[in-house]
């Protein structure tokens, strides 16, 4: 078992994600909804394949953090890929990416998002929520860039996701854990070596905020994402990040360097079979520097609203847009490998599990692997009551006594044997 074939399977479907779960089916989201396909997949097994895809010399970090991040390029595809522990043993969280460098065009995003990168100092915000393509956003931002500017680009990203390749731009990609021991660390370093544009993958803690809004404020275009449902909340959590006795001071700084807040989140079109992003905008007025300073944020709907001559979109307004537009482009969809099977009905996403409490994990019978989708077949009838089960058929579900030291001391007491 391989992880490639689970990437290929899941390209050939056109998925966003894959889910690598112990006794579950791997899971799909297809157009954002998931469903499962193929058989169960055994927890020994994807303590084995993680463990190949970590590596050797990382494995005692993942036992350590319990968790592990990386990017791999897989039959063709860029992954990120999150490994992970549960109760069950250990998972895998897999992210296609684009196969190609994202662009605005590509993205079906607003042009006049190429204005927010001509400045030469700053702080741009891309929001939204999880998998709404905050980094595919952040990534054709760089690339405008990058297509018509000559600047110095150094990015700090957890893991890299998209591999930029240097044109008018001079790149220097830093993945933390592997390049920097930490964004701070990085944002740090990056001040003394002379870039133009700083790109934070994500603002995850107050520090590693503090330190962008600085570099912002000292003569860098600085580029980064953050978790929100709306352009006024994102700005509201970076103020609310920080100790209240000095948030005042955090909106007066990010009041002075600030230059729009793009949040996102994806729309599915059915006519044109895609989804894209539906955008609001929010750009950095005088009007809008007032209340941010303030830290007045319930107002900036109104800066919104009013703000249209600025530059500023409410999400009504650009979905008006959306449907208006004729230029639709398809996208940098993930390929599918070639020699890839053709796509079957995938099961439902869980099949009905009875949890009955076990100190070994399900009771025999509990539950049912759902059949792999080979071919059309007749629904089996119901089982009599008290009827044997076939113990190929059984979902075997660990319990969380079954856990990862367990499983990894088997692997290698098997490996020596």
């Amino acid at each position: 078992m391989r992880l490639s074939a689970f990437v290929s399977m899941a390209a050939a479907a056109q998925a966003s994600d894959l889910h690598l779960e112990p006794g579950l089916p791997a899971a799909l989201r297809v157009r954002g909804q998931l469903r499962t396909q193929g058989a169960p997949v055994g927890a020994r097994e994807l303590v084995e394949l993680a463990r190949e895809v970590v590596g050797e010399a990382r494995w005692p970090e993942l036992l350590a953090r319990r968790s592990f991040d990386l990017a791999r390029t897989i039959e063709g595809v860029r992954c990120r890929i999150n490994v992970l522990c549960t109760a069950r043993g250990v998972g895998l969280a897999v992210r296609l990416l684009g196969a190609s460098q994202a662009t605005l065009r590509q993205l079906n995003l607003h042009p006049d998002l190429a204005r927010l990168v001509q400045a030469h100092h700053g702080l741009l915000i891309v929001s939204g929520p999880t998998g709404s393509g905050k980094s595919s956003t952040l990534a054709a931002l760089v690339q405008e860039l990058n297509e018509h500017e000559r600047r110095h680009v150094i990015t700090l990203e957890a893991p890299i996701e998209f591999h930029l390749a240097p044109r008018q731009c001079y790149i220097r990609q830093r993945e933390v854990g592997r390049d920097t021991p930490s964004f701070q660390q990085g944002l740090y370093d990056a001040l003394r070596e002379d870039p133009d544009v700083l790109v934070v993958g994500e603002l995850r803690d107050a520090p590693t905020m503090r330190l962008a809004l600085e570099a912002a404020e000292t003569g860098h275009l600085v580029l980064t994402t953050l978790h929100s449902s709306s352009t006024a909340e994102a700005l509201q959590r970076l103020v609310g990040a920080f100790p209240a006795e000095i948030q005042g001071g955090i909106a007066a700084q990010l009041a002075d360097c600030l230059l729009a807040v793009v949040c996102q989140r994806l729309r599915w079109f059915p006519e044109r079979d895609l989804r894209a992003p539906e955008c609001e905008i929010l750009v950095a007025s005088q009007p809008v520097k007032a209340v941010v300073r303030q830290a007045q944020f319930y107002k900036l709907q109104t800066a919104l609203e009013t703000g249209g001559a600025e530059g500023c979109w409410t999400y009504p307004r650009y979905r008006e847009w959306l449907e208006r537009r004729g230029d639709w482009a398809e996208g940098p969809a993930a390929p599918t490998p070639a020699g890839a099977a053709t796509r079957e009905e995938p099961e439902p996403l869980l099949p009905e599990l009875a949890l009955t409490a076990s100190p070994r994990g399900l009771a025999p019978g509990a539950a049912r692997a759902p059949a792999p989708p080979t071919r059309a077949r007749a629904a089996p009838s119901a089982p009599r009551a008290g009827a044997p089960v076939d113990p190929g058929g059984v979902l075997e579900i660990h319990s969380a006594d079954d856990d990862l030291a367990r499983l990894v001391s088997d692997l290698e007491r098997r490996g020596g044997e």
